[in-house]
């Protein structure tokens, strides 16, 4: 059996660069789908949602809105159904501050701006990641997910992931959801500047999966299930 560690933000909201406070949480598609995906692989995943301090996830509710959505309400009902078809395991989230990577095979971290607020500067989750990395398991994130690599770090301070490729919500995307003036740091950016080689997509919200070893990443919300997928067959592979 496969165990699989969802790594969740416990934000409900996003500093921007004025110090203002947007409400936001976890991405709704990027939570929503992966699980599914896993759910109905059948290959036998055991699921675990995890937040800092075991706090409730809130999904970021522009993820359910049709302008987020290709402009219809069906994906945003369809995602919000699923949610609530797992409210009651959502509602208890084991505490990510105390779970250990030798009892999982692959750590996956949905997006949402929630994870540039609370993981993407937790040393204790950068330590986690470190300990996925050393033991050879998966790591994978998607859109705004990869914002959570950024604590990891090697003893001298460095990026874990310096020289690696590496996806996630391009500067172009930010840009037309209307943060990238407001935000306090662009994730590309940072991801960039830590020493990753970044790779996006043709043309903004096209779908975009990266995989450089053990680490999967995904560009965008449309990206989610490309990611769960291709994390499903490494997982299986990995059994044969």
């Amino acid at each position: 059996m496969s165990r699989i560690l969802f790594a969740v933000t416990g934000s409900d909201s996003w500093t921007l660069a004025d110090g203002t406070v947007h409400p936001c949480g976890y991405w709704p598609e990027e939570l929503a789908v992966p699980h599914e995906v896993f759910t109905d692989a059948d290959a036998g995943f055991e699921i675990t949602i995890a937040t800092p301090g075991g706090v409730r996830p809130v999904a970021d509710e522009a993820g359910f809105s049709p302008e987020m959505n290709g402009g219809t309400t069906e994906p945003g009902e369809r995602f919000r159904a699923y949610l609530d078809g797992i409210a009651e395991i959502l509602s208890k989230p084991t505490d990510l501050n105390g779970v250990r990577a030798e009892d999982f095979d692959l750590v996956f971290v949905p997006g949402g701006h929630g994870p540039m607020e609370d993981l993407a500067v937790s040393d204790t989750f950068g330590a986690l990641i470190g300990e996925f990395v050393a033991q050879s398991k998966l790591v994978a994130a998607v859109c705004h997910g990869p914002a959570a690599l950024l604590p990891a770090r090697n003893g001298d301070g460095s990026w874990l992931f310096t020289g690696r490729r590496v996806t996630g919500f391009s500067n172009a995307e930010e840009s037309q959801v209307g943060f990238a003036d407001k935000a306090p740091w662009l994730l590309q950016n940072r991801l960039t500047e830590s020493g990753g080689v970044f790779e996006e997509s043709g043309s903004p919200w096209q779908e975009h999966v990266t995989v450089d070893g053990n680490l999967y990443t995904g560009q965008n919300p449309a990206s989610s299930r490309p990611l769960a997928e291709a994390l499903v067959a490494a997982l299986v592979s990995a059994r044969v």
